[in-house]
């Protein structure tokens, strides 16, 4: 994926809206996943993590300001590492994008989770990718895979997928004017068309089958001593206390 092509759209007015919003989204996700490593992969221009409070967060993409540049599709990370992986909008315009999501399982821990974000095919924003003419740039050239498609790759791969969202009703108009102008469909869509957004976000969480989660040490000792307090045994005859 190009990113320096799609980040500089995110400087156009169009880019902005869709940046606002998405920014908003990540950091109320992204503010409940707790864990020691945290990668964003693509657009290192902007910073999705900036809510998190993993300890360890850094970028990975093909170029740019990134700390760790690598294709998303062969990421250099080792397996079951990390606890959290961004895709914004790498999947719709990368060549291979089953194998970015075969390499977020490997690389990801049991219930390390995946946030993607991309552009919804049924929708206004949809629509005038139909429209664009071969070779039009960015956003337009990629491919926008629905969230159903999505979800379907995911659980393949083993994933819960949690419910996100969408957002961003507003014609894909170049004009700010025009743009806050259609503020109100955001209100509206909300409301009622929700699955019309131009853009959505997905959580996935990676599920490993049969998997414990350990319950901590003094959780358990805490019910022992709470059994204990409630039962006595004399003489061989257990008696309950009331």
């Amino acid at each position: 994926m190009s990113s320096d092509n799609l980040s500089a759209w995110f400087e156009s007015p169009q880019g902005r809206y869709l940046l606002q919003w998405e920014q908003d989204r990540f950091d109320a996700v992204v503010a409940d996943i707790f864990g020691y490593n945290a990668v964003q992969i693509g657009l290192p221009e902007h910073d999705f993590l900036r809510a998190s409070r993993i300890s360890y967060r850094f970028a990975s993409a093909s170029g740019g300001v990134a700390k760790v540049l690598a294709e998303p599709f062969a990421l250099p990370f080792a397996t079951g590492s990390l606890d959290l992986v961004l895709l914004p909008h790498v999947l719709e315009f990368s060549a291979q994008p089953h194998q970015v999501l075969r390499e977020v399982e490997r690389v990801l821990l049991p219930e390390g989770s995946v946030i993607i974000t991309g552009f919804n095919p049924f929708s206004l924003w949809g629509l005038r990718r139909a429209l664009a003419r071969a070779g039009s740039g960015y956003p337009w050239k990629g491919h926008y895979y629905s969230v159903l498609r999505i979800k379907d790759w995911l659980t393949l791969l083993g994933f819960e997928t949690q419910s996100g969202g969408f957002g961003c009703y507003a014609p894909a108009f170049n004009s700010p004017k025009w743009l806050e102008r259609s503020r109100f469909l955001d209100r509206a869509g909300d409301r009622w068309w929700p699955v019309c957004g131009g853009a959505y976000v997905m959580q996935g969480i990676k599920r490993v089958q049969g998997m414990r989660l350990l319950t901590p040490k003094w959780a358990a000792e805490k019910r022992l001593v709470v059994a204990r307090r409630g039962r006595q045994v004399v003489g061989g005859v257990q008696r309950t206390h009331k």
